[in-house]
């Protein structure tokens, strides 16, 4: 009986972390995504050149995203 409500339990929990990995919004989620992206969370976290090289990178390619945006907008007279 023991072993069984053990079990139980591991599928509630399971199904628990299911249903909330599932109820988080596509705009929450895609956030996280950016963040942990942009904070190169994937890099060695030993090796700190690479951390902040990615880093320096990752937000150097937004900002040149920005100003490219704005540039095409200026040429197409949107603003």
């Amino acid at each position: 009986m023991k072993q069984d409500d053990g079990e139980r339990e591991r599928e509630a929990r399971a199904a628990l972390r299911r249903v909330e990995a599932d109820s988080g919004s596509i705009f929450s989620s895609a956030l996280a995504r950016a963040s942990n992206h942009l904070a190169a969370r994937e890099a060695d976290p030993d090796d700190m050149i690479e951390v902040w090289g990615r880093r320096v990178g990752r937000v150097l390619s937004v900002i040149g995203f920005i100003v490219l945006s704005y540039l095409l907008g200026e040429q197409l007279r949107l603003w």
